[in-house]
């Protein structure tokens, strides 16, 4: 980061908020501290169980959906969007989407972030990228072998609304990645979600980062670095979403497109969460997608 800018920072306290893509990448990851804390059920075809890692120093948790067998297991890494932090619970509204690829052979991770029950730690305000930060944590941990029935040579990302800003940004610092799946993804423009937060929030948040530098949230954004990008992506929207804006994944697409990256993009009509018939077609080409890139 060039010092004028590093000595502009220091005068803004919403900073302490801030991580951009190269702070992210000069970063290590994996801190330790992994364990299986219970099992939560036990099915035909997998098994339940609650885990938690350290990130940052919190302990932060999640479930994962285990396939009975030895494996190694192709991994999919579940990232749920928003949900109001003091009501959240372990199994979050993703979770139907974790059950239905663990039925189909994958090891799926869904990790709560910081500040979601049972996680320590407090939310993260306006920019989410201390979430890509327990989520990279995590990859850490299972690339050491927390879980040994895992193939850590084939990990994917799965990501709904801010979950799907989230998977963009561990994209871009993870190359190792095997494939990124978006569903009403949340922008790779930072401005732009921090303004739709905002009026989201009806002025409660978000407000303060709006006023960084322009160049924060420019190094801040996954848009910025997409010529970068290693990773195949899957974009699936709808066009009645009326929280997430449709254009932004058609944006990005063309965007991947014009780079020559590879992207496939699908359009439904429906709108933020998919049901009946546009929920079947979404679920069919993920699994194409996973089976393909795993």
């Amino acid at each position: 980061m060039r010092p004028g800018l590093f000595l502009a920072l220091l005068l803004l306290p919403a900073f302490a908020q801030v991580l951009t893509l190269p702070e992210l990448r000069a970063r290590t990851y994996g801190e330790g501290g992994f364990r299986v804390e219970r099992v939560l059920e036990e099915g035909p075809r997998f098994v339940r169980v609650q885990f938690s890692h350290l990130s940052d120093g919190l302990r932060v948790h999640g479930f994962a959906n285990l396939p009975r067998g030895r494996g190694p297991f192709p991994v999919v890494v579940v990232l749920h969007g928003y949900v109001e932090p003091s009501r959240y619970r372990l199994l979050a509204y993703t979770t139907p989407y974790a059950d239905f690829l663990a039925e189909r052979g994958f090891l799926v991770l869904h990790p709560n972030y910081r500040g979601h029950p049972p996680s320590e730690g407090a939310p993260a305000g306006g920019l989410r990228h201390a979430y890509a930060v327990d989520v990279l944590h995590l990859l850490a941990e299972v690339r050491r072998g927390a879980f040994p029935q895992a193939d850590p040579r084939r990990i994917a990302l799965f990501g709904h609304s801010m979950g799907g800003g989230v998977a963009q940004v561990v994209s871009l610092v993870d190359p190792g990645l095997k494939g990124v799946v978006l569903y009403g993804s949340m922008s790779g423009d930072e401005r732009r979600n921090l303004e739709r937060i905002y009026r989201w929030s009806g002025g409660r948040r978000g407000g303060d980062l709006l006023s960084l530098p322009e160049a924060v949230l420019r190094e801040a954004s996954p848009w910025t670095y997409l010529a970068e990008l290693r990773v195949p992506y899957s974009v699936h929207h709808g066009t009645e979403d009326a929280q997430v804006p449709p254009e932004w994944s058609w944006e990005l697409c063309r965007r991947l497109k014009a780079l020559g990256k590879p992207v496939e993009c699908f359009r439904y009509s429906a709108g933020h969460v998919f049901r009946g018939q546009a929920l079947e077609a979404f679920l069919a080409r993920v699994l194409a997608f996973y089976r393909r890139v795993l």
